[in-house]
């Protein structure tokens, strides 16, 4: 079975992972208000040579990437396994928020630029918040 990515314009197959990542693109464009203009999934970029994909990447309205979105299937534990993988995407990428999730359980976080690491958000601001300035709470334990 398969499932329409409006992102990629395509339908893909029907994944757990794919069911978690069209629900938060979904709920990203509604709730959050980010235009589905703004958002990529399967992102390809490069780290130390190698290609990776980030589930999902919001961009400001000059098109630098300001969300990294880890998606994981229902039944994976988000660990630190996944917090570790989102760090190192986000050592290219250079993001603001990073946000993973597998559909049951998530975690934000928002980068504070006054002491230098990411702090942990309690709710996911909409976008024309996240376009404003840092969104400070609870440090997040990795950076």
């Amino acid at each position: 079975m398969d499932i329409f990515d409006p992102l990629r314009k395509k339908y893909v197959r029907q994944t757990p992972e794919e069911e978690v990542r069209q629900n938060v693109i979904r709920w990203l464009n509604t709730e959050i208000e980010i235009p589905l203009a703004f958002m990529a999934s399967e992102y390809s970029f490069t780290f130390n040579r190698l290609q990776y994909r980030a589930d999902i990447v919001v961009f400001d309205r000059t098109l630098n990437p300001l969300v990294l979105v880890e998606c994981k299937a229902p039944s994976v534990r988000i660990d630190q396994n996944a917090v570790d993988q989102v760090i190192r995407y986000n050592s290219v990428l250079k993001v603001r928020f990073i946000f993973i999730t597998n559909g049951k359980t998530s975690y934000l976080c928002a980068w504070n630029s006054n002491e230098g690491h990411y702090d942990y958000v309690s709710q996911v601001p909409h976008y024309q918040e996240m376009l404003k300035s840092d969104i400070n709470h609870d440090r997040c334990s990795k950076q």
